[in-house]
């Protein structure tokens, strides 16, 4: 049995959690998330709190039992509160803008590069080197984040890229000179 799907989940005021034909849905201040609920799993709220429940023992239901449980709290989180991953664009003269729901990269290509603001994701450059991306679906914002990452991966050996605000990067010893070996 998963250790993660014994856990309940507190629903916040003004979230209202609904489970009806195997599809969750989750209604809050910021929007509405469903999900599509596979398998022997059944969800139940009562007192306030969601209980996911696998109705067997075999080993498939209790991998889904802990995925549905911790997808479920992050559609309660996502309602309520939101989810927001930044970025930060490192590299001379590179910079990123918004024009209208288009983000707009200069990282060092002959072109610049845009990039379409996807339903459901905001995006925002409060500065230059820097790129927040929010939401409620938090696999959605973390797709966006992967992909905006993806354009320009950070490079060892100087830094430049696009990479997650905090992430370290291992750095590599540059090339050293060849005089005085044979």
């Amino acid at each position: 049995m998963s250790r993660i799907g014994k856990l309940s989940i507190a629903i916040p005021a003004g979230v209202t959690v609904d489970f009806a034909n195997a599809v969750v849905t989750v209604k809050g201040g910021k929007g509405t998330l469903t999900r599509e609920v596979k398998g022997n799993i059944d969800v139940k709220c009562e007192d306030g709190h969601v209980h996911v429940v696998a109705l067997d023992d075999q080993k498939e239901t209790n991998a889904l039992h802990g995925l549905y449980r911790a997808l479920i709290a992050a559609m309660v989180k996502g309602v309520s509160e939101g989810f927001t991953k930044s970025l930060e664009v490192k590299g001379v003269g590179w910079k990123a803008a918004m024009q209208g729901n288009k983000l707009v990269l200069n990282v060092g290509f002959s072109h610049p590069v845009e990039f379409m603001q996807p339903e459901g994701i905001k995006l925002e450059c409060p500065s230059q080197t820097e790129i927040v991306v929010s939401g409620i679906d938090k696999v959605l914002v973390g797709q966006v984040a992967a992909d905006l990452r993806a354009i320009r991966v950070p490079e060892p050996y100087h830094g430049y890229g696009i990479r997650y605000k905090g992430e370290h990067i291992e750095h590599k010893e540059g090339k050293t000179s060849g005089k005085g070996k044979k």
